[in-house]
């Protein structure tokens, strides 16, 4: 299998956790790749016709793309149990939109201030972005650190854990943790697993 990545991306380093998590890395090939929402660069189109990564090309040539659906095939593929049982499914599949979210919205800040000439960028328009980033970090905060906090690891802290992470790496100045100590003392706990700190992204 052919895994499309960038080193920076949160959403391959969701996928790359569960490759390490579930002894898979050996099973995949890496192929670098990167790309804007204007130039999509090296990204494998035929793969991904959205121009994003990540995406993966199966041994038969099958494209799956979108990182909630790689991971979602690795963890059957390792019958991992990353997504729960029952009730639980539903919960840590909502805790991983919640990161995914909390990604996209930090992205969207990134590209206004990188991609967007100067003079065309909306601070309100950013602003607004960051709001729902506030919002669902408050919401972890309040309501979801008892699934964050299970012992047995699952999808939910994989998708929060890459997206604190990302807030790290390009929001650093937004200082996320303050009024928020529940989960700070749970990111850095979570920030100590080997895979974790095996797919650190890059300050660039």
């Amino acid at each position: 299998m052919k895994f499309f990545t960038s080193p920076t991306s949160p959403y391959v380093r969701k996928v790359l956790v569960i490759l390490r998590e579930t002894d898979q890395l050996k099973d995949v090939e890496m192929v670098a790749a990167g790309g804007t929402p204007i130039d999509p660069g090296t990204i494998p189109r035929e793969l991904n016709p959205l121009g994003k990564i990540p995406a993966l090309a199966l041994d038969n040539g099958q494209p799956l793309y979108d990182s909630r659906v790689i991971c979602r095939f690795f963890d059957d593929r390792a019958k991992s149990g990353l997504y729960g049982k029952g009730n639980e499914t539903w919960q840590l599949q909502t805790l991983e939109a919640t990161g995914d979210g909390i990604l996209d919205a930090a992205i969207l800040m990134v590209y206004e201030a990188r991609v967007r000439p100067e003079d065309k960028q909306y601070a309100e328009w950013t602003e607004a972005q960051w709001r729902k980033i506030d919002t669902a970090l408050d919401a972890l905060e309040n309501h979801w650190i008892d699934i964050l906090s299970w012992d047995l690891l699952n999808i939910g802290q994989i998708a929060i854990g890459c997206a604190l992470g990302y807030l790290d790496l390009r929001h650093a100045d937004r200082s996320w943790r303050e009024s928020r100590t529940k989960l700070a003392e749970w990111e850095a706990g979570f920030a100590k697993r080997d895979s974790m700190v095996a797919t650190v992204p890059p300050a660039a």
